[in-house]
């Protein structure tokens, strides 16, 4: 019995090994020839391998916790695949789960040319021609953001980025602008190919070329000389936060817009995506992503206070330490920072609970915050200590979170986790602005605490993108309603 239970789960295996192999070209044609960008109960499977389309499933069946199998999903893949589909994000997942419920009501073609009906019209171009964007920076936000963007070229009629600003470094500067982008500690090895196109001082990343520009004042440069007009720039020097600083980059011949990477100061509006950037106008030259931890809080609070009121509460975040900390003792212009960050847990300070008001004004004056910085270099956790307007229980509280984790327009913004063994490791590569942990909930009366992990670098750059794409004016609609 044993070695047929072996030969059994091993049959299986390779079973849906080879069915997601199959998947892999349909998802790729649907992207390139038809912008349809496909995932698995927000998992995206674009640009994906095998065992990551196979552990996307597996997730889901945790989540819904029923079985979700690439047996019931490559049908619905490949009868969308026929279908004339406008640029669309597209959770496979949720339409293969829908089609089962309907119990066999409708065929897979009908069902889908029903649920689908609203886009199932022809590919149009969602922007008249291909939105530059320059990154001026190229430190750790700036290379992620470098990686998505190339990730999402596509056919190339989107967002592309055309060139990066830095001080110039070594004589061999361009081959270590390369190098970082292509080997990350933390992210690991970029996925594609980096070579360097010395005459025009690129880097050329699979098939895009990016300018590396020299450059110490923004109004200096003429992007213009490089083919670069109308640009979005996004600062992530962190140098400049308020208008007139972040002005200064307008007066530059080919940018019109300016996204900084950190909370803007002044009447910068703070966008956290999924939130506010409905208040984002056309007309709006200077905008903020906010900062990480404000990213990865705010859609919660949002949530809890929508459904139970806050009354008031106190964010603690535990945060990976930065590049503004000393690796050794030595000294530094703000308390406690100079000393080792990968030795100690150092208690700073925190605006994230202040910035939170910028995005959600009816939680203004009812939240206080502090941090510390603890020996880690990505991935932090932010506990939400709130006092709500009525009595919670944990299960319900968690089940309420799961489900707009599932199904709601911050599904993207929220995460779920309910394993009993994760650590702050395992959400390295997160694309959600926060993943809320339902075991570690704490809950008396109308008290509770709630913990939420964040990939400070990788998924608050996903939201930075998400703000980059609605600037551009690439509103992807999301199916299933």
């Amino acid at each position: 019995m044993s070695t047929q239970k072996q030969d059994a789960y091993f049959k299986d295996w390779k079973q849906r090994e080879e069915i997601a192999e199959t998947m892999i070209p349909v998802i790729g044609r649907l992207y390139r020839d038809r912008e349809v960008v496909t995932n698995i109960y927000g998992r995206k499977l674009v640009n994906k391998s095998t065992i990551d389309i196979l552990r996307a499933h597996r997730f889901a069946r945790q989540i819904l916790n029923n079985e979700l199998s690439v047996h019931d999903t490559f049908p619905t893949l490949d009868a969308i695949s026929k279908m004339d589909l406008a640029p669309v994000r597209l959770d496979v997942g949720k339409l293969t789960v829908r089609y089962q419920e309907q119990e066999g009501k409708l065929s897979l073609e009908d069902f889908l040319k029903k649920e689908l009906a609203a886009i199932n019209t022809g590919k149009a171009h969602m922007i008249s021609k291909p939105q530059d964007v320059v990154l001026y920076g190229f430190g750790r936000i700036g290379r992620l953001v470098a990686r998505l963007l190339v990730e999402m070229t596509g056919g190339g009629d989107k967002l592309r980025l055309r060139a990066a600003v830095v001080r110039k470094g070594s004589p061999d500067d361009l081959v270590k602008r390369a190098s970082l982008l292509r080997r990350d500690s933390v992210h690991g090895h970029f996925q594609g190919t980096i070579t360097i196109d010395e005459q025009e001082n690129a880097l050329i990343v699979n098939g895009n070329m990016i300018r590396i520009i020299y450059a110490s004042s923004p109004e200096d440069i003429d992007y213009t000389q490089y083919g670069i007009n109308d640009a979005i720039l996004i600062d992530n020097t962190g140098v400049w936060r308020d208008q007139e600083g972040l002005g200064r980059h307008l007066k530059a011949k080919g940018v019109s817009k300016v996204l900084l990477t950190a909370p803007g100061k002044g009447d910068i509006p703070n966008i956290v995506y999924g939130v506010n950037n409905g208040d984002i106008k056309n007309d709006e030259q200077i905008l903020s992503a906010a900062s990480c931890t404000t990213n990865a809080i705010v859609p919660v609070l949002k949530v809890i206070n929508d459904r139970y009121g806050i009354v008031n509460g106190h964010v603690e975040t535990c945060h990976s330490y930065t590049n503004d900390q000393n690796l050794i003792d030595n000294y530094h212009n703000k308390d406690r920072r100079g000393r080792s960050a990968a030795l100690n847990m150092v208690l700073t300070e925190t605006g994230a609970a202040k910035a939170v008001a910028k995005a959600l004004p009816e939680l203004a004056g009812k939240l206080t915050g502090n941090a510390i910085r603890v020996p880690t270099p990505n991935v932090s956790m932010a506990i939400l200590n709130l006092t709500l307007d009525k009595e919670v229980q944990a299960v319900e509280i968690n089940t309420y979170l799961r489900d707009i984790s599932l199904e709601s327009p911050l599904q993207n913004q929220i995460d779920f986790t309910n394993s009993p063994e994760v650590v702050s490791s395992d959400f390295v590569g997160s694309r959600h602005a926060g993943i809320f942990d339902s075991l570690a909930t704490i809950t008396e009366g109308n008290r509770c605490v709630l913990y939420v992990w964040y990939d400070n670098e990788f998924g608050y750059s996903c939201q930075v993108v998400r703000i980059l794409e609605q600037m551009a004016g690439l509103n992807f609609p999301s199916y299933p309603k």
